[in-house]
């Protein structure tokens, strides 16, 4: 059985409208980084700058329905509609199946 990322985006979806912060951190790799464009540009990287990140967006910014998912090129880009209105997710993720890559900011 091969990976799926559009199933994994979709699963990473669940586990953010879930407010499963411990998912979401399970389903990325040790050296994942996320850049988010929401608000202040920001970069992180490391479990804890991770679990931070999540606990505040699941706080403050929950996830709510799927607008959109497409894939772009071999990355899965996901759209949700959030309390601030549209994001846009583009996941990366590596040979294991895990989120390599996470970079969101405002659908257009």
């Amino acid at each position: 059985m091969s990976f799926d990322p559009m199933a994994a985006a979709v699963d990473w979806l669940d586990a953010y409208r879930a407010g499963d912060v411990e998912a979401i951190l399970d389903m990325c790799a040790d050296d994942a980084v996320v850049h988010c464009e929401c608000g202040n540009s920001i970069t992180l990287t490391g479990r804890e700058a991770l679990r931070a990140y999540w606990v505040d967006r699941l706080t403050h910014h929950p996830a709510f329905e799927l607008d959109d998912l497409r894939l772009s090129q071999t990355e899965p880009v996901i759209s949700y509609f959030t309390s601030d209105g549209v994001v846009k997710a583009v996941l990366t993720f590596n040979a294991a199946g895990q989120i390599r890559a996470l970079s969101c900011g405002p659908a257009n």
